[in-house]
């Protein structure tokens, strides 16, 4: 089985002059859970070749078992620096997308029309689609044929407005990721700040922090045995 992983593009942090990227520890974990479990992964980014990684991920507060794995895993770096482009993707190729977080995904991902499309296509052939953190913001775009958000009336978390507010980046983000799924008619819930929480809702599974990555991916795991 192949899972697609779909990573930003994205390394700018607003006007503040600061990089960001993708979160490592919401690649890292299911990363390992999937190949770990004997799923072939495969990594896009709008751009292809480099994904960048967000400056802060790399913090010592933020690593994880999973982190340092990825750090002295030179053929998981490769492929970080080495992805494929996102327009040369389908869904037929693939079991399950996942997206992972960090705040970049917030300026491409969720306007990119290619990924938009990927979903519904993951979706609509009745494949998993995961997302992490800041990644259910990649939804913001994506309609079905009626008009309708693909979130509206479905159970879904993300980055909590209060741990935006604990990192200090409401006023830079794009948007909140807890009011955009609320405002696109998401059944949005949440745990206290960096616990974790992770949502089902037929194939729609996210989670709301990096600590809930795993969660999301082991779900996944289980529903595609």
């Amino acid at each position: 089985m192949k899972i697609l992983f779909v990573v930003t593009s994205h390394d700018k942090l607003g006007n503040t002059g600061h990089k960001t990227g993708f979160w490592v520890e919401e690649f890292a974990a299911p990363y390992y859970k999937f190949t770990d479990a004997g799923y072939e992964v495969v990594v896009a980014t709008p751009k292809g070749g480099q994904a960048p990684i967000d400056p802060n991920s790399e913090a010592p507060s933020a690593q994880t078992e999973a982190t340092k794995r990825y750090y002295n895993d030179a053929k998981v770096q490769d492929i970080i620096a080495h992805t494929h482009k996102l327009d040369e993707m389908n869904a037929s190729d693939f079991d399950a997308i996942f997206y992972p977080g960090g705040h970049g995904p917030l300026w491409d991902l969720a306007n990119d029309t290619k990924s938009a499309q990927l979903i519904l296509d993951f979706y609509n052939a009745g494949k998993l689609v995961g997302a992490v953190c800041h990644a259910p913001g990649v939804f913001k775009n994506v309609k079905f044929e009626n008009g309708e958000s693909f979130v509206k009336g479905k159970d879904v978390t993300g980055f909590t407005n209060t741990e935006e507010a604990a990192v200090k980046l409401t006023d830079v983000v794009p948007f909140l990721v807890e009011d955009e799924l609320k405002n696109l008619g998401g059944n949005y819930s949440k745990t206290d700040d960096w616990g974790v929480h992770v949502v089902e809702d037929g194939l729609l599974i996210t989670g709301q922090n990096p600590a809930s990555s795993e969660g999301v991916a082991e779900k996944m795991i289980a529903r595609l045995k």
